[in-house]
Formats: structure tokens, sequence, C-alpha cells
């Protein structure tokens, strides 16, 4: 079974229940990726001896976090398993852990094992490798920004704006980065937005609808007005989204009774917008940034001998 291990900077952060779902997952990722990218056979690896051995190092040229050690393992495990040479065993020596931060030109791993399977798994590990840890460094940089704000005790949260098939993935990145996970889907909570509300004939109606489907859900509601904002609070919604209001109006919170409604900010949200944002009456900040505008960190495979 694939190992997920807990980097010690997210060790308390609620996001890493995806652990027992990503074992899951993992594997049916992984053998996703290589039946993409093998089909009927690796053609060019059958240029090499089969029984050949050789070592290879990957070497990350950017500064980044790094996050993907379960899948790279993975694609390793399988491709193995599935060798003609029955005896491969690839050999994976990690000279970093899980979420550090790397330096340009910093050695990652060594590989050592069957050439064929070593050139065979380059692609789709360090596909996996490096999407992930470009939404770990993301998420690190939006994650650093709350944690120096006024209001410290802000969560900044991802969205479900991901890698189609690497949604479990991209959420498990955005908690190594140090972000917190909205819901995973579209069955763990209600995000009542304003199609919603228009079919259900308004907010008070949809909320209410919601706690009469399942009670134990958290209810959400996006609101896009002042007015709307004071619907959602007279029907006690959990979490208030407030999509695009300016830092004035967010400002105003602060003379509303809230009750237990927590108000999250969403819309656009750079890295400008986060510091505006954080103050007390603000409780989560989220944004598809951290899982879509990512820059795929740059990874490079060597044969060393």
């Amino acid at each position: 079974m694939t190992s997920i291990e807990k980097p010690s900077h997210i060790a308390n952060n609620p996001s890493y229940m995806l652990g027992d779902d990503l074992r899951k997952d993992i594997p049916q990722s992984v053998a996703r990726a290589l039946e993409e990218d093998i089909g009927s056979g690796d053609i060019t690896a059958q240029l090499i001896p089969p029984q050949q051995r050789a070592t290879a190092v990957v070497i990350c040229r950017d500064q980044a976090v790094i996050c993907g050690r379960p899948w790279v393992d993975e694609v390793f495990r399988q491709l193995d398993l599935n060798s003609a040479d029955h005896t491969a065993s690839t050999q994976i020596e990690w000279h970093i852990n899980e979420g550090d931060n790397v330096s340009p030109d910093q050695k990652l791993l060594t590989l050592r094992g069957n050439t064929r399977v070593l050139l065979t798994g380059e692609r789709a590990a360090l596909n996996f490798l490096q999407t992930l840890s470009a939404t770990a460094t993301t998420a690190r940089q939006y994650a650093d920004i709350g944690l120096n704000s006024s209001n410290s005790q802000i969560k900044i949260l991802d969205t479900r704006k991901t890698v189609p098939g690497l949604r479990l993935a991209q959420k498990y990145a955005a908690a190594v980065g140090g972000c917190q996970n909205h819901r995973i889907g579209l069955y763990d909570a209600f995000l009542i937005k304003e199609n919603h509300i228009a079919a259900c004939g308004g907010i008070g109606k949809a909320i209410a609808k919601a706690r009469e489907i399942a009670a134990d859900k958290l209810v959400e509601v996006e609101v896009e007005t002042v007015d709307e904002l004071h619907q959602a609070l007279a029907a006690k919604a959990d979490v208030v989204m407030l999509d695009n209001f300016s830092p004035a109006d967010i400002e105003a919170l602060s003379s509303l009774d809230l009750g237990e409604t927590k108000i999250e900010v969403s819309g656009d949200i750079t890295e400008e917008k986060i510091k505006a944002y954080s103050h007390g009456a603000v409780d989560f900040i989220s944004s598809g940034s951290i899982t879509k505008h990512i820059r795929a960190v740059d990874l490079s495979m060597r044969l060393v001998d």
C-alpha cells in the first residue's frame, strides 16, 4: 500500500484527513498515467538491453516547495511489478522531505534500477512531481501572506478548480503548501450560488431546503450584494461567501451581528487582496489560483552511470 507521510509543518492541518482517500486514489491515478503514456509498450526503451541497470538523479531547477513523493514512488512500484524483468527493483533515495522548500539545482532523489524501467517511468513521475510541487509552491506563497497579515488566524482555502483527475492530489498539495481545503466535491458540503438561489426561489428557501436534505452538512451561501448578505445571515447560513466585495464593504462587516456565521471572501484573489482582506471580520479567503494559476516546476532527470 502506498505510504503517505505527514509533513511536520502540516501536522495540525485538518486538511490532512485526505490521507486515507489518497491511499486509494494514488495507485489509480498512477495506473491511468502509465496507461496513457505507455499504451502497447515503450518502443524507445527497447533500444536498451533488458538486463541493463543504471543510476539516475532528479534535479530541481527552480525555487519550489516539493510535493508528490508518494506518486513518484508508486510509478516505479507499478513499473517494477509489470516489468518483463521480473527481478526489477527500483531503489529510490529521497534527499528531501515532502513539503521542503528547495533551491535551484538542488538534487531531489536518486534512483537505481533497471534502465528501461527508469526511462519508461521518467515522464509520468516528473509530471506528478512538477504539477503537485507547483501547487504546493503557490499555496505556500498564499499561506505565508495570511500568516504574516494582521489576522494571522485567517485560513486560506483552495477550491474545486483543479486539474481533472487530480482533485485529491491537488487538494493534498495545497495542504502541504500550508493552505486548507474547501469542500472536496459536490457531496461533502452545500455551496449555494446564484443559479441555485434563483432555482429555489430565494436564499432563505434554499438554506431551509439544504437543512432538510442533510442537516449535518455545512451550508455555505455565495452572495453578491449587501442585501443578499443580510438574507443569508437571517437564514443562519454556516458560512457566507462574499463574491467580489470591495475592501470597504468588507470593512463594514465589523458593525454587523454575524452570530455564528463565518465569513469567506472570494473572487479574483491576489496576494494584494489577501493583505487587504485579512482583518478580524474575515475567517476564510478562498482562491482558485492555488490550483489553476500554477507553473510547473522545472525538473530534470539524468542518468549518471
